[in-house]
């Protein structure tokens, strides 16, 4: 297992009557002409696009998208609301407990190999978070052997892959990253098997889709949001982490970037938008700062590797914040609010 491969409907026009009813051609029509103003006591003329969120114009974000229907700016902060009111419906406790065959160590070396396949197919991140998401909500109801650890998270990305991307990778191709060592039966089998567990719920809320989010309220740069991205993807090798809300986690993450770059700290928008004020993430961008000092393995290294590359702005690669730095503004911001 410690081996894996790298590798014209209500008011239609009136009908022309024909030479029989006495006309002789269609001029003789009388055409029905709309008034230009509302009838007495009927509706307004009004836009279909209004303001329907009441946002504060100081927290307005999405008004710079407005007519963009791909954007959905009149939806964006109800959606977000409502996947942390999903995040309910997923909190996970530490289940190893459950898996006497297993252990965290475990667990860390297929995640590494799971960021190591996600980057060979390029697939998009999010597939990466649900694919994790996916692996530990099923472990936490079904004890397995070890033997079949890296077959649950290679169904796992399948499954997340066929919900995230428009072209999925094939079944062929996890055979061919797990060189061989299943059979295309037993990914079905797996598949089916997940998926009952889970009882088909797999629309997991991920801390992916609330970073993007929240840099975008902070106006983060890309380089920025990239070394949240980093601490992000470090945390998904955490056991410890996994009973994280996404919301709560992303927040954390950007909180630290923040600190690192010399940007502040956890603005008034980010409280309004994400719902968590600094006292919130205090004890969780601490926990996160130990994981950046002090790796619980070493030797897992995918996720440094990806983050070192230029692609990725070498976020892996930017000096640690001194802690009395993050302590400053952790504890000048506790008071404040």
């Amino acid at each position: 297992m410690a081996n894996f491969q790298r590798t014209n409907r209500h008011g239609s026009f009136p009908k022309a009557q024909g030479k029989a009813n006495g006309l002789d051609n269609q001029d003789d029509v009388f055409h029905v002409k709309r008034t230009p103003s509302s009838p007495q006591g009927g509706p307004k003329k009004r836009s279909a696009f209004v303001d329907l969120t009441n946002i504060p114009e100081a927290f307005d974000i999405d008004s710079e998208q407005a007519g963009d229907c791909l954007m959905s700016p009149e939806y964006a902060k109800d959606i977000f609301d409502y996947l942390q009111k999903r995040e309910e419906h997923f909190v996970l406790t530490d289940y190893m407990h459950k898996q006497p065959d297993l252990n965290a160590e475990m667990r860390g070396i297929l995640v590494d190999w799971m960021v190591e396949v996600q980057e060979n197919f390029e697939l998009n991140h999010e597939t990466l978070y649900l694919a994790v998401k996916l692996t530990d909500h099923y472990l936490s109801v079904t004890e397995i052997v070890r033997e079949s650890l890296q077959l649950i998270g290679s169904t796992a990305m399948l499954i997340a892959a066929k919900f995230e991307e428009r072209c999925p990778p094939s079944i062929e191709d996890f055979l061919y990253v797990c060189d061989d060592a299943y059979k295309r039966q037993e990914f079905l089998v797996t598949e089916r098997n997940i998926l009952q567990g889970l009882n088909f719920d797999i629309n997991i809320p991920v801390p992916y889709r609330f970073l993007r989010r929240y840099a975008k309220v902070a106006h983060a740069s890309m380089e920025t949001l990239t070394l949240a991205r980093y601490v992000c993807e470090l945390s998904l090798l955490e056991l410890e982490l996994v009973p994280e809300r996404a919301s709560r986690l992303a927040s954390a993450c950007l909180l630290l970037a923040l600190v690192t770059k010399g940007l502040g700290g956890w603005t008034p928008a980010l409280r309004y938008h994400s719902g968590y004020t600094l006292s919130d993430l205090g004890p969780l961008v601490r926990r996160l700062y130990a994981m950046l000092a002090s790796p619980s393995d070493c030797k897992l290294k995918a996720v440094e590797t990806k983050y070192s590359h230029k692609v990725f702005f070498e976020v892996a690669k930017i000096p640690l914040v001194h802690i009395e730095t993050l302590e400053e503004v952790l504890s000048e911001q506790e008071i404040t609010q």
